[in-house]
């Protein structure tokens, strides 16, 4: 129940309302919204708010509810009841797009159903229906009619193509006889050059001056308003005009039968159809109301089956908008009632925003009862009242014989034998319109038997009485609206536990009166009244300094939970790149162990070249492969740091080039006889045969063509007491090479570590068989791993000196290598 029945407009929900209407698509939505009534029963509520809710999140996602085409068709349907009857193709274009809204809201929600579950279970519910309305429909209409243009296709009948055929060949006929008609009559004079055939009763004419309406033998149809220009169908076309309006009406008479077919066809589904255009306009209606909460705040609050009021950032939403639109912010309130203090008497300076507050609390509980988002913040908690009455305003009536103050009473008696447990009642200025002091005590003992009722209610006042009867009596708690006692203005804020002052003697010396008046009002009043005005200041002054400082310590905690928070990301991203490092340390140590393994592997060709015994040979993969399992072995027992780093071998400062074992003699003393090395191996051969600048040298068993500078003169014997020699598997392997070698290496792809070790070997190879020309293809890139490689051969012995290749054949991206 609610009271009175102008409550609406008491608490200013009829700007809700019409807010919501004006966002409505069709009168049927609209309609929806003027029925839109106070609702008690806790299903329905949940229900209805659960709907806005679902179209309030389609509308934030990327894909809405296709509401588009929404029109008003109950009228259109209802004409085509009576059989013979048929709709204008405006009207049935109307219907048809009215259809494609039914299918498209039906596949929308059809689409978002996955194993029975759905974002949208209300809406899917309220739109069951749409499914079972045939498709086969909106094609018979699309068969027939152009929607984009508003007419009967040419197609829609055998009878109505042919009619428009002969239609078209008559009115070319008509035109070439009018051509011809004008042609001459400009000839002749009678007519202006410029002059254009016109229509006057769907026939066509020329404009003919009156002075040569006799020279052009015709039917004169019409004149011009002035009088000077008559309108005359020529003889010629007479006939032709009369064939071409009969063919227009036998069209016309086709396009009725057309109509009328498409409307006995629609006439057995009109039933499903109104149950589908009712949906929509119900969606539509729903749509206007997300609209409305979205441009209000609105949120889905908790909802409780009993009477609960917690609301926090609680806004009036129409006073919302007003300030809006003139750049200005609202104050929102926070509210808590419970079973154990159900009444507030919320009392303040006048202007202090009482009765707006009382507004707000009355215009939120009934949007949420009429199933409408309130504006508060989604942790809010609201209750369900089965009556809500209003006492706001005044409702003095001459024709009912009613003051003020008996209007205010009679209402009062109004609640007192309606209320019961979960009624709410929202009072302003109670007790006021009469005598203070009766005023004050009869409010005091209609707020008693409230309570008794377990009623639930906001009042308004200025009474002390009633002030002191918040403060004594269970159930009851005083309230005030804040005000700034140094700007001396209103700051519109609720504060719930502590009455307020009426700040009556601060108002009255803001406006200026004379001091001796307010004295002398003050000794009236007495010391006492005066005193207690001011203890009730002091406690909002006290109570608004530890809330400040409350708010501060929380400001407080949230900066240290944010740092707290802060701290640790940091030390996890710490942790992170730790491990980070460690995985780098891991992987640069890997591949110092390959680069280590490489070069043993070289050193064991070496040994190879030097016909070593293959008891050595073996010998050393054997100790290569301990030291390597030696290797991993630390690097797994070091997972936690980087020591394996101080294992890897590093690079010596200076010249790497081992140092010759004995002394070495200038290279122009070698000659046949001479024991040599090779530059970069510590093999001792001795030379057979020198043939110019080449030499053929005997490194064991191993004879080999080598080029005079790359030998070195040295005191020391080659190794003699070797008993075993190279098998012919080793040399036929090392013939095999040499035969299979390519004067070209690849690099691209590498990286310039991987490069700079496939250059070497390539390079050792090249000048171990005496080729004289080779080419790196590197490519261009970035350059880095070109300049890798030619920082290599600028310190590699053996080679005379490298350049790009030919612009035709590579140009940077290849380096030519020309070897000594």
């Amino acid at each position: 129940m609610i009271y009175p029945e102008r409550i609406e407009e008491k608490i200013g929900f009829s700007g809700v309302r019409t807010e919501i209407s004006a966002r409505c698509h069709c009168e049927g939505s609209r309609t929806r919204c003027e029925e839109m009534a106070f609702l008690a029963d806790f299903n329905a509520i949940r229900t209805a708010l659960t709907a806005v809710n679902e179209m309030l999140s389609a509308n934030h996602s990327d894909e809405t509810v296709p509401l588009e085409g929404v029109s008003d068709i109950d009228r259109n349907l209802a004409v085509i009841k009576i059989p013979g009857t048929f709709l204008e193709i405006k009207d049935l274009v109307r219907v048809r797009r009215m259809l494609d809204c039914f299918g498209a809201v039906a596949t929308f929600l059809h689409r978002h159903k996955t194993d029975g579950r759905t974002p949208y279970p209300v809406l899917t519910d309220i739109a069951e229906e749409l499914s079972y309305i045939p498709p086969s429909l909106g094609m018979l209409i699309d068969h027939a009619i152009d929607t984009t243009s508003g007419l009967v296709k040419d197609n829609a009948s055998p009878t109505l193509a042919e009619i428009r055929s002969r239609l078209r060949g008559m009115s070319g006929r008509v035109n070439s006889i009018l051509r011809r008609v004008l042609s001459s009559a400009i000839s002749q004079g009678w007519l202006e050059p410029d002059t254009t055939p016109a229509v006057r009763d769907g026939r066509l004419v020329i404009p003919v001056p009156p002075m040569n309406k006799r020279k052009i033998q015709g039917i004169v149809h019409d004149e011009s308003a002035s009088g000077k220009t008559l309108f005359i169908e020529p003889a010629e076309v007479v006939e032709a005009n009369n064939l071409t309006r009969e063919l227009q009406l036998e069209e016309h008479r086709e396009i009725i039968r057309i109509l009328t077919s498409i409307a006995d066809q629609l006439r057995p589904h009109i039933q499903e159809m109104q149950t589908g255009a009712s949906i929509i306009y119900h969606l539509d209606f729903i749509n206007a109301k997300a609209h409305y909460a979205d441009a209000v705040g609105g949120t889905m609050p908790n909802l409780h089956d009993s009477a609960e009021m917690e609301w926090y950032h609680a806004c009036h939403p129409v006073l919302k908008l007003s300030l809006e639109r003139h750049n200005r912010e609202i104050v929102p309130i926070d509210i808590r009632l419970d079973k154990n203090e159900r009444i507030l008497v919320i009392s303040g300076p006048n202007a202090g925003g009482k009765s707006v507050c009382l507004k707000t609390v009355g215009t939120l509980q009934y949007m949420l009862q009429c199933g409408i988002l309130p504006p508060v913040y989604d942790n809010s908690h609201f209750g369900v009242f089965k009556d809500m009455f209003v006492d706001i305003g005044d409702d003095q009536s001459f024709e009912d014989d009613l003051s003020t103050y008996s209007s205010h009473l009679r209402s009062m008696k109004f609640m007192l034998q309606r209320g019961r447990k979960g009624s709410l009642f929202l009072i302003d200025e109670m007790g006021s319109g009469t005598e203070p002091q009766i005023g004050g005590a009869l409010a005091r003992a209609i707020l008693e038997q409230m309570n008794a009722k377990e009623m639930w209610g906001i009042v308004t006042t200025h009474y002390q009485i009633l002030k002191q009867f918040a403060e004594d009596t269970p159930g009851l708690i005083n309230g005030s609206m804040l005000y700034d006692r140094h700007l001396m203005q209103p700051m519109f804020k609720l504060s719930i536990g502590n009455p307020g002052s009426s700040f009556a003697v601060e108002i009255a010396r803001k406006i200026g009166l004379p001091s001796e008046i307010i004295s002398a009002a003050e000794d009236i009043v007495g010391k006492e009244y005066v005193n207690l005005d001011n203890y009730l200041l002091d406690i909002t002054r006290d109570k608004r300094y530890w809330e400040n400082k409350r708010t501060a310590i929380r400001q407080k905690e949230k900066k240290l939970e944010q740092m707290l928070a802060q701290y640790s990301e940091d030390a996890e991203q710490l942790r992170s790149k730790r491990r980070d490092i460690i995985e780098e340390a891991r992987a640069e140590a890997r591949k110092i162990l390959d680069s280590s393994n490489a070069a043993i592997e070289r050193t064991i060709a070496d040994i190879k070249q030097a016909n070593a015994e293959r008891e050595r040979t073996l010998e050393a993969r054997r100790k290569l492969k301990e030291e390597r399992l030696a290797l991993e072995k630390d690097a797994r027992n070091h997972r936690d740091n980087n020591a394996i780093l101080s294992k890897a071998p590093k690079k010596k400062k200076g010249n790497s080039e081992p140092k010759p074992s004995g002394q070495t003699i200038a290279k122009s003393e070698i000659v046949i006889g001479t024991n040599v090395k090779l530059d970069g191996a510590g093999t001792v051969g001795t030379v057979l045969e020198i043939s110019g600048k080449n030499a053929i040298v005997a490194f064991g068993n191993l004879k080999t063509n080598v080029k005079l500078d790359r030998l070195t003169a040295t005191n020391a014997q080659p190794k003699s007491n070797a008993k075993s020699t190279v098998s012919m598997q080793t040399i036929d392997s090392g013939y095999e090479r040499q035969l299979n070698f390519k004067q070209e290496i690849d690099l691209r792809g590498m990286r310039a570590d991987e490069a700079i070790q496939a250059v070497t070997y390539f390079i050792d190879d090249a000048i171990r068989f005496s080729i004289a020309r080779v080419r790196i293809l590197h490519g261009t890139g970035t350059g880095a791993l070109r300049q890798a490689v030619r920082a290599l051969l600028s310190t590699t012995p053996g080679i005379e000196s490298f350049h790009d290749e030919d612009v035709r054949f590579g140009g940077a991206g290849i380096t030519v290598v020309n070897l000594k």
